[in-house]
């Protein structure tokens, strides 16, 4: 009965903070301080000192602002009108013609982001005016650019796979791995979508590109190299075990900076403006990352978390079943938080319950991305559509409508990778064996 009352107690002060509008960082700290203060004689103060500590100080968590700040110097410069022509005439072929560029675009752009809103900010920028000038349907537009944003969060260098190896402790490097395969094939559902709307849809398909040659089409693929060679670097680097996360980030933030000013668009402006942007993007992730630490050692001394994963244990619930309902958690969770919240909140209390089980954690590491990108379209608190709505200035409740059929295939994804779990772990098994950090 005590771990009841704890976790009444603890969700009752949670959801208090939280509605009184306090910083998501903050009101972990804050139940975690009750936690303390109510189930252990430890004196709070020096336990949260302690935990925050040696939480923040954490080498594997240097990649987090670093990845940040590689994603912010591309997003200020001319790279995303320069991947739409690179981009173009590969697209226009495929049955649903330019908007495979969104997809295209997003995939190619999350191995140098990490991020699912600066993913979407840099490919709208470049692809919305273009596809409308064209004449293709709003909705598809959209509704493409909403799903296939969230690809920032699952191809590396993702920064949902970070905090979520900084919280369990586990390799950056393996769960970047792990994310490349099935980011390919979420990537290519969204692409089957727009194949299938193009030949069931009435009267809606715009004119036919114009055609061009072989030589023309490799001409303007050119502004393309820039960019796969950055991808290439990164994330071969760390597939090949030459570099850890963390200096494949110091890399790519200079192989960024490179790439600007050959552009010619990296001035003192633009170059304080990208270091802004990825300080408060970091900061606010670190804060919640020291709230959830602080929280996990509250919850370690109620005994919550093991009488949680007992129970299951009791229960002898099938991975299966396991995995149904967290699906249903993540999904419900998600519409009032966003992806990082939602895994640095939970972690204290599913990362028992998964090992109990005996699901292996890199592979679940994947299957929590995917959830979690639902949330970033799924309303009330869907921050990708709230961005859209900035962007095209359409209601947020039409935004949602054309995200549906994205949600349901991030939904068939989860399928995929339960039938599948090798998509996942094939990589990370085989890699060449490189540090953690």
């Amino acid at each position: 009965m005590s771990e009841i009352y704890a976790t009444i107690i603890f969700l009752f002060v949670l959801f208090a903070l939280l509605g009184s509008s306090v910083w998501i960082g903050l009101a972990l700290m804050g139940v975690a301080w009750v936690g303390m203060e109510l189930f252990t004689s430890r004196p709070a103060g020096d336990a949260m000192i302690t935990t925050i500590w040696t939480g923040a100080s954490s080498w594997t968590l240097t990649a987090l602002p670093l990845f940040i700040w590689m994603g912010e110097i591309l997003y200020r410069t001319r790279l995303s009108e320069d991947m739409f022509r690179g981009l173009a005439p590969w697209m226009r072929w495929l049955p649903g013609g330019l908007l495979h560029t969104n997809i295209a675009g997003c995939t190619i752009f999350a191995a140098v982001s990490g991020s699912s809103a600066a993913t979407l900010t840099t490919v709208g920028k470049m692809s919305i005016p273009e596809l409308r000038k064209r004449g293709y349907p709003e909705f598809m537009i959209i509704g493409t650019l909403a799903g296939a944003a969230t690809l920032g969060l699952m191809i590396p260098p993702s920064l949902t796979l970070i905090v979520y190896g900084v919280s369990i402790n586990e390799s950056i490097t393996k769960l970047f791995m792990a994310g490349i395969l099935p980011g390919l094939v979420l990537a290519g559902l969204f692409m089957a979508y727009i194949i299938a709307w193009h030949y069931l849809s009435n009267g809606e398909r715009p004119q036919e590109e114009p055609r061009m040659t072989l030589g023309q089409m490799l001409a303007e693929s050119r502004f393309l190299i820039p960019v796969l060679l950055l991808v290439a670097v990164v994330i071969g680097s760390m597939y090949m075990g030459y570099a850890t996360a963390t200096e494949a980030a110091a890399v790519g933030v200079l192989g960024s900076m490179s790439l600007a000013l050959a552009q010619g668009s990296l001035n003192w402006s633009t170059f304080a403006a990208s270091l802004m942007g990825a300080t408060r993007t970091s900061a606010m992730i670190a804060l919640i990352l020291m709230g959830a630490s602080f929280l996990s050692l509250a919850m370690g001394f109620t005994g919550l978390p093991r009488a949680l994963a007992g129970w299951i244990d009791d229960m002898n619930l099938s991975p299966l079943v396991l995995i149904v309902a967290l699906t249903l958690f993540y999904v419900v969770l998600g519409m009032f938080l966003d992806g990082i919240s939602s895994v640095v909140l939970t972690m204290a209390i599913v990362e028992p319950m998964i090992r109990q089980a005996g699901i292996d954690v890199i592979w679940f590491g994947i299957f929590i991305v995917v959830v979690v990108e639902m949330a970033q379209v799924t309303p009330p608190i869907g921050f990708n559509l709230f961005v859209l709505q900035g962007m095209t200035r359409h209601e947020i409740s039409y935004i949602a409508k054309t995200a549906i059929p994205m949600v349901g295939l991030m939904l068939v994804m989860v399928v995929i990778l339960v039938a599948w779990p090798e998509l996942a772990t094939w990589l990370p098994d085989n890699i060449r064996a490189a540090p953690s950090g």
